[in-house]
């Protein structure tokens, strides 16, 4: 059987609004364990305390996220702005 090799490039990521979009997941992850809060017992009673805590584990795990995606966001920006600025030191005239 022959490996498996692709036949094409593989297309470019795509670039949106990621901070804002990890952000609201992890808005959304906490909202859903404070709902789920004062139902506690009720949770306790069924044995459904999971779905309480793999909410707030959903909210810390995004607290990372967003730090992770502003760290690469701001990172992104640093590259390109050292970019532009070598592009624009190696104009011609620039400086002779």
């Amino acid at each position: 059987m022959e490996k498996w090799t692709p036949k094409h490039e593989a297309p470019e990521p795509l670039e949106g609004p990621v901070v804002a979009t990890v952000t609201g997941g992890t808005v959304i992850w906490f909202v859903l364990f404070l709902v789920q809060l004062p139902f506690y017992g009720w949770y306790a009673d069924h044995g459904h305390t999971w779905w309480l805590w793999a909410c707030l584990a959903g909210g810390g795990l995004g607290l990372i996220g967003i730090w992770y995606v502003r760290a690469r966001d701001a990172a992104i920006k640093r590259e390109a702005a050292r970019a532009a600025g070598t592009a624009g030191d190696a104009a011609p005239g620039a400086g002779h």
